[in-house]
């Protein structure tokens, strides 16, 4: 199988794209991401693997280091705008032309944060969201999809896969069956990073359940999955990792609950992964502090 990608390194990038949304450079891992998400929704599914696409393709015309194309990094802010946009509105022609050229413009961004040395995570992502979203609410009347004001049906085992289903949110998939398959898809690339994710988004949720955020969310896993990713980047096999680990989700989780609380960016189209990306910036600083001052 590893001889069929090599003959197609355009699709092993692809794959490995949408596997780094979760920081997985893995081909295997990108794949079963996107049977999940194909499970969720076929136009999820299409809109994560054209806008992934069209961000590698992107990035090759544009003459980008070819090592930074083929891990993938290219691809996983623009396949996050596909799925995010698909999700918020019906997929309308209009949509699939936002689809497209946010991919590209994705990974434009990418590039300028990689130039600069700056991790930017899901930061490009984010901000090509916010203002698709902004601007459709604003000045079009395309109506929301299905999936957003599907309601969401208790289950007996809800406590159980609140873990799970916060992986699922990552890549905005609700379901039960995604959420699954995108911890085992982490799990073959990287047991250490899934078992941190798995810990950071039981945190997160004890967190905001403290924090007398409403439990029927906390057990579809939005409060939980920006702590997943925190705790993705921090996960290793030190034990300082941990500590990392949960000064980071701690962070993430903090802000994601004041952004929810104080209904702030509902109108760009949520928090996004905004939380993920200001906690884990913050906790780089605080490690960068610590090892200026000889501290750790």
């Amino acid at each position: 199988m590893d001889e069929f990608f090599k003959k197609l390194p355009f699709i092993d990038n692809v794959l490995k794209g949408i596997g780094q949304i979760m920081l997985q450079e893995n081909r295997w891992t990108g794949l079963l991401f996107l049977i999940g998400i194909f499970i969720g929704s076929w136009e999820g599914g299409v809109a994560a693997l054209l806008a992934t696409a069209v961000g590698t393709f992107t990035a090759m015309k544009l003459k980008y280091d070819p090592s930074e194309i083929n891990a993938g990094l290219y691809g996983f802010s623009a396949a996050l705008v596909g799925v995010a946009l698909s999700f918020i509105f019906q997929t309308t022609l209009l949509i699939w032309i936002i689809i497209i050229l946010g991919g590209a413009l994705a990974a434009v961004i990418q590039h300028f944060f990689i130039q600069k040395k700056i991790p930017a995570f899901t930061f490009p992502f984010i901000i090509i969201t916010w203002a698709s979203v902004f601007v459709l609410h604003h000045f079009t009347h395309i109506p929301p999809s299905e999936m957003i004001s599907a309601p969401t049906e208790p289950s007996d085992y809800d406590d159980f896969l609140t873990c799970t289903n916060a992986f699922g949110e990552v890549i905005f998939q609700g379901g039960i069956v995604s959420g699954i398959i995108f911890f085992v898809a982490v799990f073959i690339s990287s047991p250490v990073a899934a078992l941190y994710g798995f810990a950071g988004s039981v945190l997160g949720a004890y967190l905001s359940h403290m924090n007398g955020e409403p439990i029927e969310e906390i057990h579809m896993g939005l409060f939980g999955f920006n702590a997943v990713l925190s705790a993705i980047v921090f996960s290793g096999f030190k034990k300082k990792d941990g500590l990392w680990v949960l000064i980071a989700v701690f962070i993430t989780v903090v802000i994601d609950d004041l952004l929810v609380d104080h209904n702030t960016l509902n109108e760009f189209g949520g928090v996004l992964t905004f939380p993920f990306v200001a906690g884990t910036w913050i906790t780089l600083l605080i490690q960068k502090l610590f090892k200026t001052n000889k501290i750790e």
